[in-house]
């Protein structure tokens, strides 16, 4: 043994007996270090620069035409005006536009989870083969543009009835949805504790009760947080859902907007009132379940 390896080692004995001193407490908490507070202040110039135009949006939302025509959009508002807001309301029957969305996107997520928890299982558990090349079949199936669709969904839905029904742009979500879930899951239940499925095994469980009180109850939290992004994706959509859905009383809340825009018949306030009300419900949809993205998240990560 060398000089410079006997030291080491004595070196390595006295950090062990003697660590480091832990970073002062203040309060019974850990005081933050100059990176993280460098983190913090970037966090919140970025979470001001996303929040401006809604902030923007509403403020503009509850000013009179005139007001906004003397201060301008970044002017604030003399007074509270909600006439936009109940034209638009009024103009597009907006609780009729926002139960077809939230019908439409909870079947999307509802069915679009199914689906791809099925074909997740067959392919990351059940290990089918040619694998490789059905999750790439999948993934394509995930990129393709919207547009391509347009012509074929158009004539086959107008041929089996479903033109101008909720059912057509349910279908076509869950669809492409369900690509991307079956990608995604796909490679979650490949990692799957093989040791769990083995005990189930023993117990006596078939493969569909292996899939249902096993391997979906361990990944409930992803399950939960794929739902979510499937509910706000539908909710978003236009193109499909200005294609396909023409009668007033099948259309989303997205297509309503664009419909009463295009008949030029509101200003500049009832515009910001009409994007005010489209972004709102998904901002408390998103606020209602952040505890499930948070928990969802951290089971991902920690494992």
């Amino acid at each position: 043994m060398t000089v410079g390896q006997s030291e080491n080692e004595h070196q390595q004995l006295v950090d062990e007996e003697h660590p480091a001193p832990a970073p002062p407490r203040r309060n019974g908490r850990r005081r933050r270090t100059g990176l993280e507070w460098l983190a913090l202040a970037v966090t919140l110039v970025v979470g001001v620069i996303m929040g401006a135009p809604l902030l923007l949006v509403l403020l503009n939302a509850v000013k009179s035409p005139e007001d906004f025509s003397a201060h301008g959009p970044l002017g604030l508002p003399t007074g509270i005006y909600l006439d936009g807001i109940k034209t638009f309301w009024e103009a597009v029957d907006f609780p009729r536009k926002v139960w077809n969305s939230v019908l439409i996107s909870g079947l999307v997520a509802v069915f679009g989870v199914l689906i791809s928890v099925l074909n997740a299982y067959a392919l990351g558990i059940g290990r089918v083969r040619g694998r490789m090349w059905v999750l790439v079949a999948f993934l394509l199936a995930t990129i393709v543009p919207q547009e391509a669709l347009l012509y074929p969904l158009y004539i086959m839905f107008k041929n089996i009835g479903l033109y101008d029904t909720i059912w057509s742009v349910v279908i076509v979500f869950v669809v492409i949805h369900g690509a991307f879930g079956t990608y995604l899951l796909a490679s979650v239940f490949g990692a799957f504790p093989r040791e769990l499925l083995e005990a189930a095994a023993l117990d006596g469980a078939n493969r569909r009760q292996i899939l249902w009180r096993v391997v979906v109850p361990v990944c409930r939290p992803t399950l939960a947080v794929l739902a979510v992004f499937f509910f706000i994706w539908t909710w978003n959509e236009f193109l499909i859902p200005l294609s396909f859905l023409v009668s007033a009383d099948n259309q989303t809340v997205q297509v309503g907007i664009a419909t009463l825009q295009g008949e030029r018949i509101m200003n500049v306030t009832t515009i910001s009132a009409s994007a005010l009300l489209g972004v709102l419900p998904t901002l408390i949809f998103f606020l209602v379940f952040q505890r499930t993205l948070t928990r969802g998240l951290t089971a991902g990560a920690i494992k």
